[in-house]
């Protein structure tokens, strides 16, 4: 049987029609018309003034950190339940991540845990960390007035890295809009693709700019090559961004099509005990990129998890455990973190399932009919 792909690009007529047109211009090279528009639409979606479009999110968020004035040495606090692209660019910069649990309304970094720690830094005389990188978890945003307030309290810059939530609508602002700059990605499974890349956005263009000459080596404006700063090579080229143009003019489609997805793995999942699902609060309107449910071991048995999905390989579809947490990984365990046990519990019990909005309606039932068996056991 064909394979069932967790979250594979969802790509169509227009995106080759864009693809071979930038083709056929010759704007082969980084820089060309369609990177601009590409750039305008990534912003419309954030709700933002300025998009630099650059080779992935972790490129934006090492960026970020270098326009923000990040030094070796400072303390970042970020969550723990994460991929590694939000925690790698932390150790780029030479900074120091102090990783923090999430909170169970969204699966999200915990503004409570975070005030705890900053209260006791300021109990202590501890140094205060310079950021606070919030994560937008399986298209979902944390309680953003809540972590804005405590950290507008202490005296800490809030960023966002919005990778998994490019289309998320939270408390009436888009993914991507919150703090002073925020990263998107378009990474090969995100729910719109370049097939590898991301973005920075800003409303600051001045941060803007300066993020733009990094990520093109940090060449002055003079007709030889001359660089007084250390540059990167970053930028996203024109013919990604050709079939990024057409990736975000049918995004809501594949938005819409990813939540039935979910709502139907709700419905025929609804009388399975033990089973919850990544839970909702009224302030969200996630783009659903991943499916994500957690069996109770102490009706399922614990490493259940691990059983279903290796089962569902026999099926050739494919699932995904949740994040493991970033403190328990083993290039980052030695770093400090404050928890509350939910992000352990979470990897230890909960999965990804198939949510691609290419997915047919005769793929999904061969999911929920294989999927089946094995939660009514």
């Amino acid at each position: 049987m064909e394979r069932i792909h967790l979250s594979p690009p969802d790509v169509g007529a227009r995106e080759r029609e864009l693809l071979i047109a930038a083709f056929d211009s010759n704007w082969i090279a980084p820089a060309g018309p369609d990177l601009a528009k590409f750039e305008e639409q990534i912003a419309d979606w954030c709700g933002r003034r300025h998009a630099v479009a650059l080779s992935s999110g972790t490129a934006a968020i090492h960026l970020g950190f270098i326009v923000s004035g990040v030094q070796r040495g400072d303390d970042i606090l970020v969550s723990t339940f994460t991929f590694s692209g939000s925690v790698n660019p932390v150790a780029y910069v030479g900074a120091r991540p102090v990783f923090v649990d999430s909170e169970d309304q969204s699966w999200n970094i915990d503004p409570s845990l975070v005030e705890r720690e900053l209260a006791r830094r300021v109990t202590s005389g501890e140094t205060m960390p310079v950021a606070l990188l919030a994560v937008d978890l399986y298209g979902q945003t944390p309680n953003m007035p809540a972590l804005f307030e405590v950290c507008e309290r202490y005296g800490v810059p809030v960023y966002e890295d919005a990778a998994e939530a490019v289309g998320t609508v939270s408390f009436g602002k888009r993914g991507g809009s919150f703090g002073s700059w925020s990263a998107v990605s378009f990474n090969g499974n995100k729910i719109a693709t370049t097939g590898g890349g991301g973005a920075f956005v800003t409303d600051d263009e001045q941060l803007a700019a300066r993020v733009r000459s990094l990520s093109t080596q940090a060449r002055l404006p003079v007709a030889h090559y001359e660089h007084a700063e250390i540059g990167y090579n970053y930028r996203l080229s024109n013919l990604l961004a050709a079939v990024g143009r057409g990736q975000l003019e049918s995004l809501q489609r594949r938005i819409d099509r990813r939540r039935e997805i979910f709502e139907q793995y709700q419905h025929a999942f609804v009388d399975v005990a033990g089973l919850t699902w990544q839970p909702i609060p009224k302030w969200s309107r996630p783009n659903h990129w991943l499916s994500c449910l957690v069996l109770d071991p102490s009706i399922h048995g614990s490493g259940r998890t691990e059983e279903v999905r290796l089962a569902m390989e026999a099926h050739n579809i494919e699932t995904r455990p949740l994040w493991k947490p970033m403190h328990r990984q083993p290039i980052f365990e030695r770093y400090p973190s404050i928890l509350n046990g939910l992000s352990d519990r979470l990897f230890e019990n909960g999965m990804c399932l198939p949510s691609g909005s290419s997915m047919t309606d005769s793929d999904l039932d061969r999911v929920i009919e294989a999927l089946a068996p094995l939660l009514r056991r």
